[in-house]
């Protein structure tokens, strides 16, 4: 399956599922990011590290680590 940290500079994808447990998942949750949420990429750093993507109406920037928790499917 597809990870956030995978999806290419200007794709919307929606979220299906979160991989992280415990405070992790708790974390990239109260971010806004849930399940079924549409998200934007917006640009990723020269090294990959961070990447800034739009979610729910404002620019967020994640960790690759933590886009990787992050399982989407095409919008």
């Amino acid at each position: 399956m597809k990870t956030l940290k995978d999806a290419a500079v200007g794709e919307t994808v929606i979220v299906s599922r979160l991989a992280g447990e415990g405070a992790v998942k708790r974390r990239i949750m109260d971010m806004g990011i849930t399940k079924g949420v549409s998200v934007y990429v917006r640009k990723v750093a020269p090294l990959g590290d961070p990447v800034e993507i739009t979610v729910r109406g404002y620019e967020l920037s994640l960790r690759k680590a933590d886009a990787a928790m992050i399982l989407v499917e095409v919008a």
